[in-house]
């Protein structure tokens, strides 16, 4: 009789669009691990896809709208592909919730960022035809059921949540509302997750939190860990060359982790710390607990620790009520900071937040601030490129570049830095002497 052999059924395969920060890029790779364990794989293509998951982000003006209309492209698909799922993930789908699959009924689940680590049951159910909604704030550690992951190789760079949520509550943000309280994951989970990224290739981590610094994890000993602690014990780790962090607030800056940035050889030269304003006025408006003249002092110190530190800002222009006096006041405390990055954006209402009640500044002179603070801005970022010409960085090469033989990486600064180079593989860290300076990037030579 001849021998009944049982196929592999062929994988399912997965496509996730994910919008906004780097927590999100690090939160679309753990859903994809947990929808690994039910046969999905992922592919670059909505349309080859027996699942599409929209990770969203409720940060830019009119977010909903934005999810909505690009639901709407995936109707036809839908109509071709009746078991295809859809699901849209995020803060998107932690503010609107069940509005989404009632205004579009094509949507199968709907999972808030704090429940993700359910997906995998919210599938099957979506498999039995069951629309699944999961928005709850859950007491069981998300990451603790997520913690068996795959042990494929990665590339030189990852991210690494260590914290969530915010306790801040700024008059401009939806982030406590969507993301929750603050939530800091144990010291020994992040060290664990730590070594296992190195073990597979990573050089480098960034550490995310919607506001890092006021990590307070437990300790392996049972102690409350800050931030600069975690940081010194992943110092400890073979093969982890650098250590980022990401995003601060000026009033969880302590001691221990500026004291960090001038002894800690892997914590890099670079920190992004967002003021939003340089105005007193309007900083008291948003809700921001520190003042124009404490954020000046606070880089000072910062700067006293680590002299060659980069700094990268946040600013939100046309505030409610801000004056041109107050904008002139941010202008001010630009150039005398002088960034070597800066993210600014003109204010937009976000539903159910204090700034959306108050009086709007014109929108035509929101624009026309922004043009301004983005040409200081830019001012200084190219003057601070321009300032590493001739200099010997150190980088931390990640991919080939766009010219053939061209290999792309970061300096200790964040610079993207580009090298003609045949004998360079991502993962390796080497010297470069900067010879120019671009729009947004460097060039140099190899020195060995």
């Amino acid at each position: 009789m001849p021998v009944m052999t049982q196929t592999k059924p062929a994988p399912k395969k997965l496509f996730i669009k994910t919008y906004g920060c780097q927590m999100n890029v690090y939160d679309s790779e753990r859903m994809a691990e947990a929808l690994g364990g039910q046969g999905y794989v992922e592919t670059a293509t909505a349309a080859d896809a027996d699942m599409i998951l929209l990770n969203t982000c409720h940060i830019r003006e009119k977010a909903a709208e934005k999810i909505y209309s690009e639901l709407g492209r995936y109707r036809d698909l839908k109509d071709e592909k009746p078991d295809l799922m859809i699901g849209v993930a995020g803060c998107v789908a932690q503010a609107e919730g069940a509005e989404i699959m009632r205004r579009q009924p094509l949507v199968d689940l709907v999972v808030g960022p704090q429940s993700y680590h359910r997906l995998p049951e919210m599938e099957a159910k979506a498999r039995q035809g069951e629309k699944s909604l999961d928005t709850d704030f859950p007491e069981e550690d998300k990451f603790e059921r997520l913690k068996s992951r795959p042990k494929a190789a990665r590339g030189p760079t990852a991210f690494l949540t260590v914290q969530e949520g915010c306790d801040k509550f700024c008059a401009f943000c939806v982030v406590p509302y969507t993301r929750g309280a603050e939530v800091s994951r144990p010291a020994a989970r992040i060290l664990d997750e730590a070594r296992d990224l190195v073990e597979r290739g990573v050089r480098e981590i960034t550490l995310l939190g919607q506001n890092v610094n006021a990590y307070h994890g437990a300790g392996p000993d049972g102690s409350d860990y800050t931030l600069a602690k975690l940081i010194w014990d992943l110092d400890k780790v073979d093969g982890l060359e650098r250590i980022r962090f990401t995003t601060s607030h000026p009033n969880d800056m302590t001691d221990d982790l500026i004291e960090a940035h001038g002894t800690c050889a892997k914590l890099m030269p670079y920190l992004h710390l967002p003021v939003q304003s340089g105005s007193d006025r309007i900083l008291k408006r948003m809700n921001r607990s520190h003042t124009a003249e404490s954020y000046l002092r606070l880089i000072e110190r910062i700067r006293a620790a680590r002299p060659d530190i980069v700094m990268s800002g946040d600013f939100i222009v046309g505030f409610p009520e801000e004056t041109e006096a107050d904008f002139q006041a941010t202008l001010d405390l630009i150039e005398e900071v002088r960034y070597g990055y800066a993210y600014s954006f003109k204010y937009s209402t976000r539903p159910g937040t204090p700034a959306a009640e108050r009086p709007q500044v014109d929108a035509a002179e929101g624009d026309a601030r922004l043009q301004r603070i983005q040409a200081l801005i830019t001012r200084h970022q190219r003057e601070i490129q321009q300032e590493m010409v001739g200099r010997t960085l150190n980088v931390l090469f990640e991919k080939p570049g766009r010219q053939k033989g061209q290999m792309v990486g970061k300096s200790d600064y964040l610079h993207a830095v580009h090298v003609d180079a045949d004998d360079v593989t991502p993962g390796e860290v080497r010297p470069v002497r900067i010879v120019s300076s671009g729009t947004n990037s460097l060039g140099g030579v190899l020195l060995d």
